[in-house]
């Protein structure tokens, strides 16, 4: 069966989504649980610790690093 090849002729801007439509945030607070989650780890003492000090020193920001 053959793989479908996006469009040569479309240009590459047609394709790309825009900055503003790939960010995560909800405008609500990030929780520790949710830094967690977010990195693919189970809640632990120590990866609620983890995410604690992340959120401490790189705020919200945290989050985007992890899903843009």
């Amino acid at each position: 069966m053959p793989m479908s090849q996006p469009d040569a002729s479309a240009s590459s801007e047609d394709r790309v989504t825009p900055d503003a439509l790939l960010h995560t945030r909800t405008g609500t607070e990030v929780s520790p649980e949710d830094l967690v989650l977010a990195a693919g780890k189970d809640i632990t003492p120590r990866s609620l610790e983890w995410a604690r000090h992340k959120l401490e020193s790189e705020g919200d920001a945290a989050m985007e690093k992890l899903l843009p």
